[in-house]
C-alpha cells in the first residue's frame, strides 16, 4: 500500500526533486488542491446538511444556499449563529466542517507565509551555497591529485640528479 501512495505522489505534480536531492513543492499546485478541497468540503457537507435539515421544525437552514453558508462559517470557525443544524446528522457535519476547514485553511495560510516571509529563499540560498561548497571541493581535489603528481615528479628529479652525480 506504502509503495503505491509513493508511486502515487512521486508522479504527482506536488513536488520535483532538484540536483541536490531535495523536494521544491508547487505551492500553486498545492493551494489549487486545498481551494479544491474546500469548495468540495461545502458542496458535500453542505447538501448532507441540507437534507438533514429539510422540513425539520425549528431548522434556520430553509435552503441549500443557507447550508452552504453554514459550512462556509464552519470551515473558517465564525460561525455567526444566524444558521445552526438541529439534526445530529447536521451537527455531525458542521464538526467534521470545523475540523476539515480549519485544516484546510490553515494550510492555505501556512503556503502564504512561507512565501511572504521567504523560507523559501532561505532553503534557496542554502542550496546555492551547497552547490559552490561542491564546486570547492572539486577543485580542492583536483589541485590535492596535481599536487601530489607533483611531488612524484620532484622526487624522481631528484633520485635522477643524485643518480647523476659524478663519482671523484
Amino acid at each position: 500500500m506504502s509503495a503505491i501512495f509513493r508511486s502515487a505522489s512521486e508522479n504527482s505534480k506536488l513536488y520535483n526533486i532538484d540536483e541536490f536531492g531535495v523536494k521544491n513543492y508547487n505551492r500553486g499546485f498545492i493551494a489549487l488542491i486545498c481551494f479544491a478541497s474546500l469548495f468540495l468540503s461545502v458542496l458535500i457537507f453542505g447538501t448532507i446538511t441540507y437534507y438533514s435539515e429539510y422540513g425539520i421544525d425549528g431548522s434556520t437552514i430553509k435552503s441549500p444556499e443557507d447550508a452552504y453558508w453554514l459550512m462556509m462559517m464552519a470551515s473558517s470557525t465564525i460561525g455567526f449563529g444566524d444558521h445552526y443544524p438541529v439534526t445530529l446528522l447536521g451537527r455531525l457535519m458542521v464538526i467534521l466542517m470545523f475540523i476539515f476547514g480549519v485544516g484546510i485553511i490553515g494550510g492555505l495560510g501556512a503556503l502564504i507565509a512561507s512565501k511572504l516571509l521567504g523560507f523559501s529563499d532561505t532553503s534557496i540560498k542554502n542550496r546555492v551555497i551547497s552547490f559552490q561548497n561542491l564546486q570547492t571541493l572539486e577543485l580542492v581535489l583536483t589541485l590535492s591529485g596535481q599536487i601530489t603528481e607533483l611531488e612524484k615528479a620532484i622526487a624522481e628529479l631528484k633520485e635522477n640528479k643524485s643518480d647523476q652525480k659524478p663519482e671523484e
